[in-house]
């Protein structure tokens, strides 16, 4: 194995050509119908999981991506940051924040290059 070698492995998982995309993509897909939720309240309570574990900003991308075209809302995502702050507490809600906002305005921006 060279040096490299996990350096292209790397850049691969960044860029998403690599199976663990794959499999976690179909996880996702099969997850909300077996939830038995609606999509709404399913993409906030995974909203409400990413906060609880501190996740990186990257997971808050790939998920509220996929929640805003679902229609959830910057509202949605502070009513959901305000129900759970006294259980996480302040500093992981504000943390938080940041990334929500980043990653709405993003998939916001993707989706006006898409049209």
């Amino acid at each position: 194995m060279t040096a490299e070698a996990p350096e292209r492995t790397l850049g691969a998982l960044a860029h998403g050509e690599h199976p663990v995309f794959e499999q976690l993509a179909r996880m996702t897909i099969e997850t909300l119908p077996n939830s038995g939720l609606d999509e709404r309240t399913y993409h906030l309570v995974r909203l409400a999981a990413l906060i609880a574990m501190d996740a990186a900003p990257a997971s808050y991308l790939t998920n509220l991506s996929v929640a805003k075209e679902a229609g959830l809302t910057a509202e949605d995502a502070k009513a959901v940051c305000v129900a759970i702050a006294p259980i996480v507490g302040s500093a992981r809600v504000i943390d938080a924040a940041g990334s929500v906002l980043r990653a709405l305005g993003f998939a916001e921006l993707v989706t006006e290059m898409e049209t």
